[in-house]
């Protein structure tokens, strides 16, 4: 099969959110909503919501959507994948040309939500990027992140903003490596009534 790389380096998530009660649609729906997505290119199926854009932004608002659900005090999970690089496409390249005002930061920089946070990493295409992984990950730490190894992912505990940062700053260093394509699973829980003392 033929394969054909996009040229832009616009970036994307595909993610879905789960608040955990009865309300779960107007969770979702209030956030998709009231979130400002002017700045990115965004489509909603049955099954995911999907967002391309510039990569600031695509972070941006993938953790405000979070955001929004989990200032609430529901219990809410998050999943997603980004992505950018071959084999790209060229739905909503034309967001690329956005500055890079951050249009929710206002909205959401006052509030302080912990999370639990899950993350691979798949450089795919060439790339030196285990140091640079190793090192964003000791920046995270810097900021106040607790960092653990997990099963097949690497576990975050800490302030969204705090994640979200660090997870977009191992993102872009890993395609800054030389890495042509760059896939990031995130898993996120907020407001779990499960502590993490009490795993066994």
């Amino acid at each position: 099969m033929e394969n054909h790389c996009g040229t832009s380096r616009i970036a994307g998530c595909s993610f879905s959110v789960h608040p955990m009660s009865d309300k779960f649609v107007d969770y979702i729906k209030a956030g998709l909503n009231e979130v400002d997505s002017s700045k990115v290119w965004m489509k909603t199926d049955d099954v995911t919501t999907t967002v391309r854009g510039r990569m600031e932004h695509v972070f941006e608002v993938t953790e405000a959507i979070l955001l929004h659900i989990a200032k609430t005090g529901v219990h809410v999970a998050f999943q997603g994948t980004f992505s950018i690089g071959c084999p790209g496409d060229s739905s909503g390249d034309v967001h690329m040309d956005e500055s890079e005002e951050r249009l929710n930061k206002p909205q959401f920089k006052e509030i302080e939500q912990r999370i639990a946070a899950k993350f691979s990493l798949y450089p795919m295409g060439g790339g030196d990027y285990m140091d640079t992984i190793y090192r964003q990950i000791e920046a995270m730490k810097e900021k106040g992140v607790e960092v653990t190894p997990a099963h097949y992912s690497t576990r975050l505990d800490g302030d969204t903003r705090d994640i979200f940062t660090g997870l977009q700053d191992v993102f872009r260093e890993t395609e800054a490596s030389g890495s042509s394509h760059t896939v990031m699973t995130v898993t996120v829980s907020a407001n779990s009534p499960s502590h993490k003392d009490d795993r066994p």
